[in-house]
Protein backbone atom coordinates (compact mmCIF):
# COMPACT_ATOMS: atom_id res chain seq x y z
CA UNK A 1 0.00 0.00 0.00
CA UNK A 2 1.51 3.62 -1.18
CA UNK A 3 1.60 6.22 1.38
CA UNK A 4 1.06 9.52 1.05
CA UNK A 5 4.87 11.35 1.17
CA UNK A 6 3.10 13.47 4.04
CA UNK A 7 1.99 10.79 5.92
CA UNK A 8 2.67 7.70 8.42
CA UNK A 9 1.73 4.44 7.81
CA UNK A 10 0.18 2.38 10.79
CA UNK A 11 3.35 0.31 11.16
CA UNK A 12 5.53 3.21 11.05
CA UNK A 13 3.70 5.34 13.62
CA UNK A 14 3.70 2.22 16.24
CA UNK A 15 7.11 2.29 15.69
CA UNK A 16 7.20 5.62 16.79
CA UNK A 17 5.63 5.35 19.31
CA UNK A 18 7.37 2.18 20.83
CA UNK A 19 10.84 4.09 20.30
CA UNK A 20 9.49 7.54 21.49
CA UNK A 21 11.15 8.88 18.29
CA UNK A 22 9.59 12.54 17.14
CA UNK A 23 6.21 12.37 19.00
CA UNK A 24 6.13 16.11 19.16
CA UNK A 25 6.82 16.77 15.87
CA UNK A 26 3.70 15.31 13.65
CA UNK A 27 0.90 17.43 14.43
CA UNK A 28 -1.52 14.32 14.40
CA UNK A 29 0.53 12.31 16.90
CA UNK A 30 -0.95 13.16 20.08
CA UNK A 31 -4.64 12.40 18.90
CA UNK A 32 -3.70 9.01 17.33
CA UNK A 33 -1.74 7.95 20.82
CA UNK A 34 -4.16 9.17 23.15
CA UNK A 35 -6.85 6.71 21.29
CA UNK A 36 -4.78 4.29 21.17
CA UNK A 37 -4.07 4.76 24.90
CA UNK A 38 -8.11 4.58 25.62
CA UNK A 39 -8.30 1.44 23.53
CA UNK A 40 -5.76 0.10 25.60
CA UNK A 41 -7.59 0.89 28.99
CA UNK A 42 -10.94 0.33 27.59
CA UNK A 43 -9.56 -3.17 26.71
CA UNK A 44 -7.72 -3.75 30.07
CA UNK A 45 -10.79 -2.42 32.05
CA UNK A 46 -12.61 -5.42 29.98
CA UNK A 47 -10.00 -8.16 30.72
CA UNK A 48 -10.14 -7.53 34.75
CA UNK A 49 -14.22 -7.05 34.81
CA UNK A 50 -13.71 -10.77 32.54
CA UNK A 51 -11.57 -11.95 35.22
CA UNK A 52 -13.60 -10.76 38.10
CA UNK A 53 -16.69 -12.15 36.96
CA UNK A 54 -14.92 -15.84 36.33
CA UNK A 55 -13.96 -15.25 40.10
CA UNK A 56 -17.47 -14.71 41.43
CA UNK A 57 -18.30 -17.63 39.26
CA UNK A 58 -20.59 -20.26 41.27
CA UNK A 59 -19.07 -23.70 41.22
CA UNK A 60 -22.10 -25.37 39.42
CA UNK A 61 -21.25 -22.73 36.33
CA UNK A 62 -16.86 -22.77 36.50
CA UNK A 63 -17.05 -24.68 33.31
CA UNK A 64 -15.84 -24.59 30.10
CA UNK A 65 -18.05 -26.32 27.41
CA UNK A 66 -17.98 -26.93 23.39
CA UNK A 67 -20.87 -26.19 21.44
CA UNK A 68 -22.66 -29.23 20.05
CA UNK A 69 -20.49 -30.14 16.19
CA UNK A 70 -18.61 -26.73 16.47
CA UNK A 71 -15.06 -25.95 17.62
CA UNK A 72 -16.26 -23.11 19.57
CA UNK A 73 -16.54 -23.77 23.48
CA UNK A 74 -17.57 -21.49 26.02
CA UNK A 75 -17.23 -20.94 30.06
CA UNK A 76 -20.43 -20.68 31.43
CA UNK A 77 -20.46 -18.71 33.74
CA UNK A 78 -19.31 -15.96 30.65
CA UNK A 79 -22.38 -17.12 28.96
CA UNK A 80 -24.97 -17.63 31.02
CA UNK A 81 -24.27 -16.86 35.09
CA UNK A 82 -27.64 -14.33 36.26
CA UNK A 83 -30.08 -16.63 34.10
CA UNK A 84 -31.93 -19.38 34.92
CA UNK A 85 -30.79 -22.83 33.30
CA UNK A 86 -32.36 -25.69 32.62
CA UNK A 87 -29.96 -28.33 32.18
CA UNK A 88 -30.88 -31.19 30.14
CA UNK A 89 -29.64 -34.77 28.67
CA UNK A 90 -30.89 -35.18 25.52
CA UNK A 91 -31.24 -38.47 22.96
CA UNK A 92 -32.34 -39.03 19.80
CA UNK A 93 -33.35 -42.79 20.06
CA UNK A 94 -35.74 -42.21 23.45
CA UNK A 95 -39.18 -42.41 24.06
CA UNK A 96 -38.52 -38.92 25.51
CA UNK A 97 -37.40 -37.50 22.52
CA UNK A 98 -40.52 -35.69 21.73
CA UNK A 99 -39.52 -33.27 24.75
CA UNK A 100 -37.67 -31.66 22.37
CA UNK A 101 -40.31 -29.67 21.26
CA UNK A 102 -41.62 -28.77 24.48
CA UNK A 103 -38.69 -27.67 25.66
CA UNK A 104 -38.07 -25.36 23.08
CA UNK A 105 -41.52 -24.11 23.83
CA UNK A 106 -40.27 -23.49 27.05
CA UNK A 107 -37.56 -21.52 25.80
CA UNK A 108 -38.83 -19.47 23.26
CA UNK A 109 -41.69 -18.67 25.92
CA UNK A 110 -39.52 -17.41 28.81
CA UNK A 111 -36.44 -16.71 27.19
CA UNK A 112 -37.10 -13.39 27.71
CA UNK A 113 -37.50 -13.19 31.34
CA UNK A 114 -34.21 -14.60 31.39
CA UNK A 115 -34.65 -18.56 30.98
CA UNK A 116 -32.02 -20.48 28.89
CA UNK A 117 -32.54 -24.52 28.13
CA UNK A 118 -28.65 -26.32 27.81
CA UNK A 119 -28.95 -29.28 25.96
CA UNK A 120 -26.63 -32.22 26.52
CA UNK A 121 -27.02 -34.98 23.90
CA UNK A 122 -25.21 -38.29 25.78
CA UNK A 123 -25.30 -41.92 24.72
CA UNK A 124 -24.87 -43.16 28.60
CA UNK A 125 -28.10 -45.09 27.96
CA UNK A 126 -27.16 -46.18 24.05
CA UNK A 127 -29.72 -43.48 22.64
CA UNK A 128 -27.19 -41.48 20.89
CA UNK A 129 -25.04 -43.20 18.96
CA UNK A 130 -25.07 -40.41 16.34
CA UNK A 131 -22.13 -37.93 15.12
CA UNK A 132 -22.21 -34.98 16.83
CA UNK A 133 -23.25 -33.33 13.37
CA UNK A 134 -26.02 -36.10 12.96
CA UNK A 135 -27.36 -35.04 16.50
CA UNK A 136 -27.41 -31.10 15.50
CA UNK A 137 -28.94 -32.20 12.23
CA UNK A 138 -31.80 -34.10 13.54
CA UNK A 139 -32.64 -31.28 15.85
CA UNK A 140 -32.91 -29.01 13.77
CA UNK A 141 -34.59 -30.59 10.97
CA UNK A 142 -36.86 -32.49 12.90
CA UNK A 143 -37.75 -30.49 16.44
CA UNK A 144 -36.07 -26.92 14.69
CA UNK A 145 -34.27 -26.61 17.92
CA UNK A 146 -32.56 -23.06 19.11
CA UNK A 147 -31.79 -23.26 22.45
CA UNK A 148 -27.83 -24.31 23.15
CA UNK A 149 -26.81 -27.31 22.36
CA UNK A 150 -23.47 -28.76 23.48
CA UNK A 151 -21.05 -31.85 22.85
CA UNK A 152 -21.65 -35.13 23.68
CA UNK A 153 -21.48 -35.46 27.41
CA UNK A 154 -21.20 -38.35 30.25
CA UNK A 155 -23.92 -37.54 32.51
CA UNK A 156 -24.71 -41.38 34.35
CA UNK A 157 -23.15 -41.67 38.24
CA UNK A 158 -20.33 -44.01 37.61
CA UNK A 159 -18.72 -42.03 34.46
CA UNK A 160 -20.38 -38.42 34.58
CA UNK A 161 -18.75 -35.20 33.21
CA UNK A 162 -17.46 -32.87 35.77
CA UNK A 163 -20.35 -30.45 35.31
CA UNK A 164 -22.84 -33.49 35.73
CA UNK A 165 -20.77 -34.11 38.81
CA UNK A 166 -21.57 -30.69 40.29
CA UNK A 167 -25.16 -30.58 39.38
CA UNK A 168 -25.65 -34.05 40.65
CA UNK A 169 -23.94 -33.74 44.43
CA UNK A 170 -25.82 -30.21 44.73
CA UNK A 171 -29.25 -32.05 43.51
CA UNK A 172 -28.57 -35.42 45.06
CA UNK A 173 -29.69 -36.60 41.87
CA UNK A 174 -27.43 -38.70 38.97
CA UNK A 175 -29.70 -38.97 35.53
CA UNK A 176 -30.99 -42.35 35.63
CA UNK A 177 -31.95 -42.12 31.74
CA UNK A 178 -32.51 -39.26 29.55
CA UNK A 179 -34.45 -36.05 29.84
CA UNK A 180 -33.56 -36.06 33.38
CA UNK A 181 -33.77 -31.91 34.20
CA UNK A 182 -31.57 -29.78 36.74
CA UNK A 183 -33.26 -26.19 37.26
CA UNK A 184 -30.42 -23.86 38.24
CA UNK A 185 -31.58 -20.28 39.56
CA UNK A 186 -29.76 -16.90 39.05
CA UNK A 187 -27.13 -17.87 41.36
CA UNK A 188 -26.25 -21.16 39.43
CA UNK A 189 -27.95 -23.38 42.51
CA UNK A 190 -29.56 -26.10 41.36
CA UNK A 191 -33.41 -25.92 43.30
CA UNK A 192 -35.10 -28.73 41.63
CA UNK A 193 -34.40 -31.65 39.78
CA UNK A 194 -37.15 -34.10 37.86
CA UNK A 195 -37.01 -36.99 36.27
CA UNK A 196 -37.53 -38.11 32.42
CA UNK A 197 -41.21 -38.94 32.79
CA UNK A 198 -41.51 -35.01 33.55
CA UNK A 199 -42.66 -33.36 30.76
CA UNK A 200 -41.23 -29.63 30.01
CA UNK A 201 -45.26 -28.50 29.89
CA UNK A 202 -45.10 -29.75 33.77
CA UNK A 203 -47.33 -27.31 35.78
CA UNK A 204 -44.83 -27.78 39.12
CA UNK A 205 -42.05 -27.69 36.58
CA UNK A 206 -43.56 -24.11 35.24
CA UNK A 207 -44.10 -22.84 38.37
CA UNK A 208 -41.19 -23.14 39.83
CA UNK A 209 -39.11 -21.66 36.58
CA UNK A 210 -41.49 -18.71 37.50
CA UNK A 211 -40.74 -18.47 40.65
CA UNK A 212 -36.88 -17.97 40.24
CA UNK A 213 -37.10 -15.57 36.78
Amino acid sequence: VLSHPGSITPFGLLWRIACGHGLNKWPFDGLIINKLKTVSVVATTLVLLNNAAIARCPKNLDFTKRFLASEQSVHLCQAYAGKVLLVVNTASYCGFTRQYRGLEALYQQYREAGLVVLGFPSNDFLQEPRSEDKVREFCSLTYNVKFPMFEKTRVAKRHADPFYQALANQSGDYPRWNFHKYLLDRQGNVVASYGSSVKPDDESLISTIESNL
